[in-house]
């Protein structure tokens, strides 16, 4: 168990930025998890803090104390990579004892350590057994266990369960929260599916072309989020935007859409985008409702049993209503969409800064 750090770092490759200006803190017993798109960072924040690479700039600490001289074997962080890399000539409880065969620990503290590991995983009928006989599921148990014999100061995991089918990606994403819950581990977690992101992590750290953009739990990042990068990033379906300008006293006026919204709390005038998420935009039939709203047509509807996706046209815009249940929509249907100003957020039109969230 152990809380890491990164202060101030980069690293560069000739010209090619990885990382750059790095602030970031795991607490101990914390799954934090680092989000983005691939080439954002991600990888290269967990090869610094196992020390494959070493920073250009700034520094790397681990439970307080600096690692800059150490090596991946002093720094006592387990991997569990992507592939797996299990030994394929190896049983399962072979790949489980290999840590410690390499530390040349008594066979039988071996003995107790793999037993006790396997039936923390629920794969101890499963030690007999050779790698290419395991499902996926049953085979990242075991890259898992292979760690977790170690009792590492903290576990990184670079896209654990990413070849995973859908099903077995859930079934994953519960058991390492109950792991990381019940062994009291720090945890850092890097994944490109936000899915992963928001249901796992005590906090996350959303990346951008080699920096952290935002640092929060998954409902600040979700709810609160301090750019349009990371509103367009989180939500699934993804957050609607609207471009137009904002004008002095806080009216929003859309330009490819006809709407008008009153916000108080936005202050200044120029260039803006307006968002709202679609489980916040109400719709109903053409000419009914209040306040902000406006008039749209049914595009496409998508229904998923518990909520239904509505994708309506509005102007020379489409954007994405999610309506609880199953209602009845028909393809050319005038509907009216009804906009909470307190549920919209406000960007900057070129920066793509905050201007004011939802309350």
């Amino acid at each position: 168990m152990a809380r890491l750090e990164l202060r101030n770092a980069s690293k560069y490759y000739g010209k090619t930025v990885a990382v750059r200006n790095i602030d970031l803190v795991v607490e101990d017993n914390e799954f934090f998890c680092i989000f983005g798109p691939p080439s954002s960072g991600k990888t290269t924040i967990l090869r610094l803090l196992l020390g494959l690479v070493a920073p250009d700039e700034g520094e790397i600490s681990i439970g307080g104390e600096a690692v800059g001289e150490q090596g991946p074997k002093e720094r006592n962080l387990a991997m569990v990579f992507q592939n797996l890399a299990l030994f394929p000539h190896m049983t399962a409880g072979q790949n489980l004892a290999f840590p410690l065969v390499e530390r040349k620990l008594e066979k039988a503290a071996i003995t107790a350590r793999v037993a006790e590991v396997a039936e923390t995983l629920h794969i101890t009928p499963l030690l007999d057994k050779m790698p290419a006989h395991l499902s996926g599921g049953e085979r990242q148990r075991v890259a898992i266990g292979r760690a977790l014999v170690r009792d590492p100061a903290a576990f990184l995991m670079d896209e654990p369960i990413a070849a995973l089918d859908a099903r077995l990606r859930e079934e994953m994403r519960v058991e390492l929260k109950r792991l990381q819950r019940e062994l009291h581990h720090t945890i850092v977690y890097v994944t490109h599916d936000q899915e992963e992101a928001m249901s796992i992590a005590d906090r996350i750290a959303v990346m951008e072309a080699g920096e952290i953009r935002q640092i929060g739990t998954p409902a600040e990042i979700y709810n609160l989020p301090n750019s349009r990068y990371v509103a367009e990033l989180i939500g699934a379906p993804p957050m609607n935007f609207v471009d137009g300008t904002l004008a002095d006293g806080g009216r929003f006026e859309g330009r490819d859409v006809p709407l008008s919204v009153a916000l108080e709390g936005a202050d200044g005038a120029g260039p803006a985008a307006l968002a709202v998420r679609p489980e916040d935009i109400g719709i109903d039939s053409a000419g009914s409702g209040n306040g902000a709203g406006v008039d749209a047509e049914i595009f496409e509807v998508e229904p998923l049993g518990a909520f239904t996706i509505v994708d309506v046209s509005v102007g020379e815009r489409i954007l994405k209503v999610q309506a609880p249940g199953q209602p009845r929509f028909t393809l050319g249907e005038q509907v009216r969409l009804a906009l909470d100003p307190d549920r919209c957020h406000l960007f900057h039109g070129e920066t793509g800064d905050l201007i004011r969230s939802a309350r």
